[in-house]
């Protein structure tokens, strides 16, 4: 399996090293849309989608204003997903299938970019969609970015075990990728792991907002642990998570390579890798 790291989102808030734990305080800091795209024997795979086409041409519409405001993304169709799949010569209509890790607008705004592709994700976080149990959780997900109606596969948590998690599935028709559930951010929230044939690549979602988060002592920038813990769903679920997750760095680090899907660091340092 060959896997591409892609940029699907650059979102430049105020706050510098509050937010991205990078030198300066008086700039706009730098998250990313870190998504994946696998050449598997059968076909492309998107984990992930960013924040979508629709943002080039009409932001607010399609994020909110609130969003927008908030965290001043790109509009930049150089970073959407077809843009950059088309790139590295391959026709987007040739991506089958999207695992993605929950359904907020950064994570899956793209998906009316593949609307023939059959999209993976937790049950719980379809549940969540469909029937929020209250106006929070209701509020977080923008319903005009469904509007296509996605092909949903839907996965209960059960499964085999993997490095220390309980509930896994392999995924329907997609080898080699897994639902490892998360939940915290969201009740549905999962990470995205791939057997990439040289080790194991886990996309941690907003399990954790930051690198500095799965290191022994962990760490988040100010500002940045603010908001997460502001957009948590189940804090005991998210802190739990968090700590399994450093667990994993801590003892099986050579076999599984975590990262967090806004780490600016993590997309910069695996890009590299992948380019070797």
């Amino acid at each position: 399996m060959r896997v591409h790291h892609l940029n699907c989102g650059t979102m430049r808030p105020v706050g510098g090293k509050l937010i991205d734990g990078k030198p300066g305080l008086f700039r706009r800091a730098e998250l990313i849309c870190h998504c994946l795209l696998l050449e598997t024997d059968s076909g492309l795979v998107l984990v992930e989608t960013g924040v979508g086409t629709p943002t080039v041409t009409r932001p607010v519409e399609w994020l909110g204003a609130g969003f927008v405001r908030l965290v001043h993304p790109d509009s930049d169709d150089d970073l959407s997903a077809p843009t950059q799949i088309r790139k590295l010569g391959f026709d987007p209509a040739d991506v089958r299938d999207i695992v993605l890790t929950h359904l907020d607008l950064d994570h899956a705004g793209g998906l009316v970019d593949f609307p023939h592709a059959r999209v993976h994700v937790h049950d719980r976080e379809l549940q969540a969609l469909e029937k929020p149990i209250d106006r929070k959780e209701a509020s977080r997900y923008r319903k005009v970015q469904f509007d296509h109606g996605p092909i949903w596969r839907s996965y209960r948590a059960d499964g085999e075990p993997w490095f220390g998690f309980d509930a896994v599935r392999e995924l329907d028709g997609v080898p080699d990728v897994l639902i490892i559930p998360l939940a915290g951010h969201t009740r549905g929230h999962a990470g995205v792991a791939v057997d990439t044939g040289d080790g194991w690549l886990l996309n941690a979602g907003d399990a954790v907002f930051h690198g500095g988060e799965l290191e022994r002592k962990p760490h988040i920038p100010l500002a940045l642990g603010f908001f997460e813990s502001y957009m948590q769903t189940e804090k005991t679920a998210r802190l739990d998570n968090q700590r399994r997750l450093r667990e994993l760095v801590s003892n099986n680090g050579a076999e599984v390579t975590v990262f967090a899907a806004h780490d600016a660091t993590a997309f910069e340092r695996l890009s590299q890798r992948s380019r070797l």
